[in-house]
């Protein structure tokens, strides 16, 4: 007798807000996986730019094989609207994809691969921050080390049994069964929902940060600068190490598109 087929289809979600610079490029570079995806589905909160229109033209260039959607928030937050794209993902893998993130084009292959393995969570991808003339070689070596040294610092038993903490550019990926056991993303924090949820997930397994690049705008460090980047990221990230309510840490970390 055949051994039944186990499913590992992959849905693609992602948040946007103004992103008419970015969304473009992602979308097109999706349509090049291989193998492809089982679907991608953008929520978009309200943009007021080309964003909507250039997601729909590219999606117009996608294989039909590829499912694709374009859902609408009333509110805004990436946690509001990455629970909802997976509320209606119909993939049994769910992968969080900002609009300014780049995949490699056997990321799919990759997922699939990685959560084979029962005793592993969720998974994401080592984020390289790249600009239209540079590359933030020392930011994303921060961003590296940092999936490591913040549980082993604040969470010291949970790095021990495999907790990582993985942030939005680093593409987070998880069943969809275990995603929605623990709740999903937080909807009532502004920021730090991906850490929130790695440290959810941590329960169920390991966290792992596989071995490979996506590519991520540098346009947060290009306005601040790196030194001020790297020195708001490592606050924010102590103070939500030590229990501070991600409501205020927002004030810190404004939106820049």
């Amino acid at each position: 007798m055949l051994a039944k087929r186990v499913r590992r289809d992959v849905s693609i979600i992602i948040p946007a807000l103004n992103e008419e610079s970015t969304i473009q490029q992602t979308l097109q570079q999706l349509t090049v996986l291989n193998p492809p995806p089982h679907e991608v589905i953008v929520i978009d909160a309200g943009s007021e730019d080309e964003t909507v229109d250039r997601v729909k033209t590219s999606f117009e260039l996608f294989p039909q094989s590829i499912k694709t959607k374009i859902i609408f928030s009333s509110k805004r937050g990436r946690s509001i609207q990455m629970n909802q794209g997976a509320d209606i993902a119909t993939g049994d893998i769910l992968c969080f994809l900002h609009a300014d993130t780049w995949l490699p084009n056997d990321a799919i292959a990759i997922i699939q691969k990685t959560l084979t393995d029962p005793k592993v969570a969720a998974g994401g991808f080592i984020s390289l921050m790249v600009g239209a003339n540079s590359t933030r070689w020392g930011i994303s070596l921060h961003n590296y080390l940092k999936t490591y040294y913040a549980p082993l610092i604040f969470k010291p038993l949970s790095f021990w049994k495999g907790l990582r903490l993985l942030f939005g550019d680093q593409v987070i990926f998880c069943r969809r069964n275990d995603f929605w056991e623990f709740g999903g993303f937080d909807h009532k924090l502004p920021i730090m929902e991906d850490g929130d949820l790695c440290c959810k997930l941590a329960r169920k397994g390991r966290i792992r940060l596989v071995n490979r690049i996506v590519q991520s705008s540098d346009r947060r460090v290009a306005r601040w600068g790196a030194w001020k980047a790297t020195a708001i990221y490592i606050y924010i990230g102590v103070l939500w190490g030590i229990g501070v309510d991600a409501n205020y840490l927002k004030q810190f970390y404004q939106d820049i598109r």
